[in-house]
């Protein structure tokens, strides 16, 4: 929760030590308020069943695109439309452990703060870089900072092991659906594709994600470090 403006805490001592409670509060930028309840009060606020024992209420960060901190050769990860919180949360808790600079959500079709997309990143929301805004404005700033943009389509693309993504790169996935909209399309340094060896032409959202994400980290090897 680094970094993040919490303005209360509940509190339930019969399932989580109140010691831990305040290592965990003390890595928000403010001192929030505590409030301690009981295990009835807590299962009425909690908003699933085995909740950890400590619930937050914290205000919002949305960022613009101006305020990335992003290094000299970057890796970004664009989503255009994605619908599905557990997509969403799935795909931040793999930007996380894969090290990419930034996720740029555009045209959003669910809220960045879902409960579902909190709980399927484990957290990993708080510790990735993300913006909201849309595919022009995304599509801008990438041209503006020099950013390759490598898009996942089913046509007209290259596989993606035989793309060079040791350079400033972005790569872009559409939405379950249908996919991404010609406008990134039309953009696109170049249309990248996962083979498929089966009946299936395409795989969940979240995991082509993880499979080209992890395919440029292994391209960059140690010389991509986590910032």
């Amino acid at each position: 929760m680094s970094g993040i403006q919490i303005e209360t805490a509940f509190h339930c001592p019969e399932i989580i030590p109140k010691k831990e409670v305040d290592e965990i509060l003390f890595k928000s930028v403010n001192q929030p308020e505590l409030l301690e309840v009981s295990s009835k009060v807590y299962t009425q606020i909690a908003y699933r069943e085995n909740s950890d024992g400590l619930i937050v209420w914290a205000k919002p960060v949305f960022k613009k695109l101006d305020e990335l901190e992003i290094r000299e050769n970057p890796l970004i990860l664009v989503l255009e439309s994605v619908e599905k919180p557990g997509n969403l949360g799935a795909i931040l808790r793999t930007a996380d452990a894969a090290g990419v600079d930034a996720v740029i959500v555009c045209d959003q079709q669910t809220d960045l703060y879902n409960p579902n997309v909190v709980r399927s990143s484990i957290g990993c929301i708080f510790s990735v870089q993300t913006v909201v805004t849309s595919s022009s404005d995304a599509i801008k700033w990438l041209q503006a900072s020099e950013i390759d943009i490598y898009c996942a389509a089913l046509s007209a693309s290259k596989p993606y092991s035989e793309v060079d993504f040791k350079r400033s790169a972005a790569i872009v996935l559409g939405s379950e659906s249908t996919g991404l909209s010609e406008v990134w399309l039309e953009k696109s340094t170049q249309n990248i594709i996962i083979p498929m060896h089966g009946l299936a032409d395409s795989m969940n959202v979240s995991v082509s994600t993880a499979v080209i994400v992890f395919e440029a980290v292994r391209q960059r090897g140690a010389k991509f470090e986590k910032p």
